[in-house]
């Protein structure tokens, strides 16, 4: 197999499918199809499955585009070394997150703090769902997600399906997220009566759209008047333009949202504890920690 080869098996795993890898990479469909019959006929693994839906990842599938990745990050590396380009490598990171502003100050400040160092980033909020399989794939270092009473048997079998590992964040009680003009705004506390005339707002949670992979907590009462949206902009938009709600941890960023947006507390015995997930048994790149490490500092601030 050629390191080309390689490349072209990131890209489609990294895309889910090889007709988004060969229009990203500019070469035909066709091309991609034989460099992957290529590798499976030489280390006699299926590496994808073919399905209506597109494609996934086998097991062994997963364990091989590990591999490729180091390979392909040591052959940059080298070639960033020796190839008379001279400087340092760039730095790599990924990561996939629910919709939380904490998640994005942090990478800002890893940024900053970066500076004038080379670095590709690389920063998605998506399903709950997708964020497990990001990470499954490696197509993320970190994921972050919420877990609850009602979800935690669920998603924690997922994440050990995964072989992944979560590790908490922080502890929460649900807040509602509402315009500064929403009649809510002013109160000390809120229920889930209260919230009745208003629309609620939710994440779009694609093919896997249970509650139990919802990001909202109480994602199970029925409301009569519901909108569901796939980014934060607009789901923020919508806080405003319509008074509507969302439920949430309650940490927002002013630095990033502006002051449009409070938070008020729901009355609710439930709790939301956000966490990392990593790989089981792999240690972080000294990126991807230092990246945790501002993740905690911010939230221990807050």
């Amino acid at each position: 197999m050629t390191l080309q080869q390689l490349r072209y098996l990131i890209a489609i795993a990294n895309h889910g499918s090889i007709s988004a890898a060969a229009h990203t990479l500019y070469v035909s469909q066709s091309s991609l199809s034989v460099a992957v019959r290529d590798i499976e006929r030489e280390t006699g693994v299926t590496i994808f499955e073919r399905s209506n839906r597109g494609i996934t990842l086998t097991s062994d599938g997963i364990e091989l585009l590990g591999y490729a990745r180091q390979v392909v990050e040591q052959a940059d590396l080298m070639e960033q070394r020796y190839s008379g380009r001279g400087g340092e490598a760039a730095q790599r990171l990924s990561i996939t997150s629910q919709h939380y502003a904490f998640v994005v100050n942090a990478f800002v400040e890893l940024v900053r703090e970066i500076g004038g160092q080379k670095y590709e980033f690389s920063l998605r909020e998506g399903t709950t769902a997708g964020i497990i399989d990001d990470v499954r794939t490696q197509r993320s270092e970190v994921g972050v997600i919420y877990l609850s009473h009602y979800n935690r048997e669920v998603i924690m079998g997922a994440v050990r399906r995964a072989e992944l590992r979560f590790e908490p964040l922080f502890r929460a009680r649900p807040h509602v997220f509402v315009s500064r003009k929403n009649p809510l705004a002013g109160r000390p506390s809120v229920t889930l009566e209260d919230l009745a005339p208003y629309p609620r707002l939710t994440y779009d949670q694609g093919a896997q759209n249970s509650f139990y992979f919802s990001e909202e907590p109480h994602a199970v009462e029925q409301v009569d008047r519901q909108i569901v949206v796939t980014d934060r902009a607009t789901l923020f938009n919508l806080l405003i333009g319509l008074d509507g709600y969302t439920v949430s941890s309650g940490i927002l960023s002013e630095d990033l949202n502006g002051t449009d947006i409070v938070a008020v507390p729901l009355e609710s015995d439930e709790e939301m504890q956000v966490g990392l997930l990593r790989l089981a048994g792999r240690p972080l790149s000294p990126v991807a920690t230092r990246y945790v490490e501002h993740l905690r500092a911010y939230l221990a601030a807050v």
